[in-house]
C-alpha cells in the first residue's frame, strides 16, 4: 500500500507495549482498543495485529494488490475509487484502487485493518508507534507521503472471505457487527469512573462539581491525555505527593484545578492528585470525543466496573465465534 496523502495523524498501532513501564517505557497502543480489535477480527487477524489509527482527517491510500480491509470506529466517510464503503464489516479492495476519506461525520479516530496486518518490525514486543520516542510503527513516526507499507500473510479465514467477495462481484460483505456490542459512542457522552486514590482530598464542592458539571475537551489534547476545561477543582488542604503509577484513564488534577484524563501515550508515573479513574469499557468512548466537545462523568462502583468489563469481553468473544462460524 502506498501513501498518497498522510492525513492529519495516521500511525500504526496495536494493543500496546506492555512489560516495560518499570523502565519508563510507556504502553502506547490504540486509543480505542475496541475498534482496533473489531477491525482485526473482521479481516481474519489476531485481535492484536497492527492496524492504522486515523485521526479526524483521513489519508489517501493506494492499494497495490487485492486485499481485504475493514474500518471501525469514527465515521470519516471512507470511499474506494470515489464510491462510499460501509464501516464495521469486511470490504474487498482490488489492486490499483484508492481509499480516501471525505470528512469526519462522527467520532475522532478510525481504525483500518488489512488481512494479514501491517508487516512492520516489533519493538519490545509491539508494533505500536510511540511518537515522542520515535520507536515502533513505521520508522517510529506518523505516515508521510510516499511511504509504502507491506502486508502480512492473510489467515485462512481472511483469504476465504476475500475470495467470496471477489466471486460475488461485491465490495462489502452483507453482514456486520451488531451495534448492540458497541461502546456508548456519541457526541458529548457520559463517561463512567470510579473514585481516584485522592478523591477524598478534594473539597466537597469540587467533588460535587466533578460529577455535576460538563468538561470541554480542549485543543491542547493529544494521545498522551485530554486536557479538560470546566469548574476549578480544589484540594481541601495542600498535598505533597510522591509520584506513583498511573493507568489508562487516570484523571489527574494539576494545581490550576483543570483535570487531565491520561490516555494511550500517558507517562508511567504521575505526581498530581487523582480524582477519578475511567473504567476500561469507557476508554473507547472518550477516545472518540473530538476537541471542543464535552463530557460528563458518572460514578460507578469497582464491582460494577468489573462486571461491565467481563460482559464486554464475553460480547467480543461471541463476535469472534460468530465470525469464525462464517468460514464453512
Amino acid at each position: 500500500m502506498k501513501v498518497l496523502r498522510p492525513g492529519l495523524l495516521t500511525t500504526i498501532q496495536d494493543l500496546g507495549r506492555y512489560g516495560f513501564q518499570k523502565q519508563g517505557i510507556i504502553a502506547s497502543g490504540a486509543m480505542d482498543p475496541f475498534a482496533l480489535r473489531m477491525a482485526n477480527l473482521l479481516v481474519g487477524n489476531e485481535e492484536n495485529a497492527a492496524a492504522l489509527e486515523i485521526t479526524l482527517m483521513g489519508p489517501r491510500l493506494e492499494f497495490e494488490s487485492d486485499t481485504l480491509i475493514s474500518i471501525c470506529g469514527a465515521d470519516l466517510s471512507p470511499e474506494v475509487d470515489g464510491k462510499p464503503i460501509l464501516l464495521w464489516r469486511p470490504v474487498y479492495v482490488r489492486g490499483g484502487s484508492v481509499l480516501a476519506f471525505r470528512g469526519c461525520t462522527s467520532g475522532c479516530r478510525a481504525y483500518l485493518a488489512v488481512a494479514g496486518g501491517f508487516n512492520v518490525e516489533k519493538v519490545l514486543g509491539s508494533r505500536s508507534t510511540y511518537l515522542r520516542a520515535h520507536i515502533g510503527g513505521y520508522k517510529g513516526r506518523a505516515l508521510q507521503e510516499g511511504d509504502r507499507l507491506e502486508f502480512g500473510e492473510p489467515s485462512e479465514w481472511g483469504a476465504w472471505q476475500m475470495r467470496m467477495l471477489a466471486a460475488a462481484g461485491g465490495r462489502s460483505a452483507d453482514w456486520t457487527i451488531s451495534s448492540e456490542v458497541f461502546p456508548a459512542y456519541g457526541k458529548n457522552p457520559v463517561v463512567r469512573v470510579i473514585r481516584g486514590a485522592q478523591f477524598d482530598c478534594f473539597t466537597p464542592e469540587s467533588r460535587q462539581q466533578f460529577f455535576a458539571s460538563a468538561f470541554r475537551v480542549t485543543p491542547q489534547s493529544d494521545r498522551m491525555g485530554y486536557r479538560l476545561q470546566g469548574p476549578q477543582l480544589s484540594l481541601a488542604d495542600p498535598l505533597e505527593m510522591i509520584s506513583e503509577a498511573v493507568a489508562p484513564g487516570t484523571i489527574q488534577v494539576p494545581s490550576e484545578g483543570q483535570p487531565i484524563a491520561l490516555l494511550a501515550d500517558r507517562q508511567t508515573v504521575g505526581g498530581y492528585p487523582k480524582i477519578a479513574q475511567i473504567i476500561s469499557v469507557d476508554l473507547p468512548v472518550i477516545a472518540q470525543v473530538k476537541p471542543g466537545e464535552k463530557i460528563r462523568f458518572q460514578e460507578v462502583s469497582l464491582e460494577e466496573a468489573e462486571m461491565l468489563y467481563l460482559t464486554r469481553e464475553e460480547q467480543i468473544q461471541q463476535v469472534k465465534q460468530g465470525i469464525a462460524l462464517r468460514y464453512q
